[in-house]
């Protein structure tokens, strides 16, 4: 017969261990998989400014926008949308793996931007002659 106390430390050892391997401790939420930009594309600021500051720089470009009537800017949410969109599902926030999606889940933000707002980047029309 087995020795229960080397059975429990087997089974703590195997949880362990399959943490390690998934990269995340153990109980933890997963981190978004976050899919790079388009290749060839600048940001408009640092990845750690972009975590932190992309709602006031979102706000700052809807006020400008709104009450200026300015819409080439290099903050607009267009802008954003066709750098970050998914190869796969060609949005933003279509999929729970979506770069916005991913990233506000693991927040546990809602976003709403969406909900007036195109996710996919602006077909290219066809010009006739």
């Amino acid at each position: 017969m087995r020795h229960p106390l080397a059975l429990a430390l087997a089974l703590v050892l195997l949880i362990a261990a399959t943490a390690a391997l998934a990269g995340e401790p153990a109980g933890r939420t997963p981190r978004p998989a976050i899919e790079p930009a388009k290749a060839g594309t600048q940001c408009v600021a640092p990845p750690e400014v972009m975590r932190r500051e992309h709602p006031t720089l979102l706000k700052h470009q809807r006020d400008v926008t709104v009450h200026r009537g300015v819409r080439e800017a290099r903050d607009s949410l267009q802008g954003c949308v066709g750098c970050h969109a998914s190869a796969a599902t060609g949005s933003v926030a279509q999929a729970k793996t979506d770069f916005c999606s991913s990233c506000h889940a693991y927040a546990a933000v809602q976003i709403d931007c969406f909900e007036c707002h195109a996710s996919r980047p602006a077909q290219a029309v066809a010009r006739q002659p």
